[in-house]
């Protein structure tokens, strides 16, 4: 139940210069780090114990304040290699210590200057498990963060941005984070040994259809031997079977998959219908469910980290994996040529399907593991096998 204490409307002492209010009043004090700034978004949490930076240029964080529970955010610091886009959409970040000085061979910049670089607002010093156990009991909430160094703070008219916020559930975000044009990639997957390497020529042609999708995710595509072209979550179905794909890829994004939809079942039943093998991650798995007749809704807190079990019903294996999603795709309402795949084993829910007559599959967590465990590499390999068999 939410707390229905008033919420206090002074920082508790002079050396307070932030503050995360949420919108049924309840307020952490802390400090300010990264820009001075406010920021306002769904608070959520994220239990990964690596990968801060691949966290917060994710994609399919739109929207969202991402509470860390790990409580040692920093240390390995900051470089240009270990992000998923360029531009971070993420609205800001909650963290329980101070940034941790960076400490590691790659860091070319702290994680502060970094987040000031890119215009992110964060607070830490609250409790984070206090945090991460109301957002468990409560569902996640509408917040907003404010760093203000000179420790002033206007809390109702902060409460009242964070009720007036309209929230995910609704909302296309795929559309402001999607790519303006269409372009080939061809780097690879890091190695300690020689960095980023490219790709000379793929074995097959694989066109990605962009809602936010993540680096990495074309990495594994282009090192499992696909040449890659990423088109506009708006490209039309002719043109992207006008690029002669020998399979397509649905990624991941942020936002409502119901409210994206709108625009791109269309597109994804008629790509359906010509017979390319097709693999979808996290949003893309819950649109192409929906082009296939399933429903999606909302989660109470969803999965966000790199610790999430799931079972493969294919192979009996279960794989650690790493998640990041705020909408599912109901068990329940798959229709008969759905069959599911994987489910989570924390709570059951899906977490992969199978169409039965055509080679089409998809996956809610994220197996190109950045940040996270590689169990799931493998299904990259899988998706190039179908593509293989399918090949013309």
């Amino acid at each position: 139940m939410a707390d229905s204490t008033p919420p206090v409307l002074s920082p508790p002492h002079s050396a307070i210069t932030a503050a995360l209010v949420l919108a049924d009043g309840k307020v952490f004090w802390g400090y300010g780090i990264g820009a001075e700034n406010s920021a306002v978004g769904e608070v959520c949490f994220n239990t990964a114990m690596t990968g801060y930076q691949e966290v917060l240029t994710d994609p399919s964080y739109a929207g969202q304040i991402i509470t860390f529970t790990f409580p040692h955010i920093g240390n390995v610091g900051t470089n240009e290699e270990d992000i998923e886009t360029i531009t971070p959409v993420a609205r800001g970040l909650v963290i329980r210590e101070p940034i941790t000085e960076p400490s590691n061979f790659r860091a070319t910049a702290h994680l502060d200057t970094w987040l000031k670089d890119h215009n992110l607002v964060g607070i830490s010093g609250i409790d984070t498990r206090r945090l991460t156990r109301y957002i468990r009991e409560n569902g996640a909430p509408n917040g907003v963060i404010c760093h203000s160094p000179s420790g002033e703070f206007d809390i109702p008219a902060l409460i009242a941005q964070a009720k007036a916020w309209p929230g995910l559930k609704g909302m296309d975000l795929a559309s402001e984070v999607t790519c303006k044009g269409a372009y080939d990639w061809n780097e690879k997957r890091w190695s300690l040994a020689d960095g980023y390497t490219r790709q000379q020529d793929g074995n097959y042609h694989i066109v990605a259809i962009d809602y936010g999708i993540k680096r990495n995710i074309l990495r594994c595509l282009t090192s499992a031997g696909a040449k890659v072209t990423v088109v506009p979550a708006t490209t039309s179905a002719e043109e992207i079977l006008s690029l002669g794909p020998d399979g397509i890829f649905l990624s991941n994004g942020p936002g409502d998959p119901a409210a994206t939809g709108a625009y791109a079942l269309p597109i994804i039943k008629s790509l359906i219908d010509s017979g390319k093998p097709i693999f979808g991650i996290c949003l893309g798995h819950q649109l192409l469910a929906l082009a296939l007749g399933a429903k999606t809704s909302k989660m109470h807190q969803g999965h966000r980290g790199a610790n999430h079990p799931v079972k493969d019903l294919t192979t009996g294996k279960v794989e650690i994996t790493s998640m990041n999603h705020g909408f599912m795709v109901d068990m329940d309402s798959l229709p008969d040529q759905l069959r599911a795949s994987h489910i989570s084993l924390f709570d059951q829910t899906l977490c992969g399907l199978e169409v039965t007559d055509k080679p089409i599959f998809s996956v809610q967590h994220h197996p190109e593991a950045s940040p996270g465990p590689q169990d799931s590499h493998y299904l990259f390999d899988r998706f190039m096998e179908q593509v293989a068999a399918h090949a013309t």
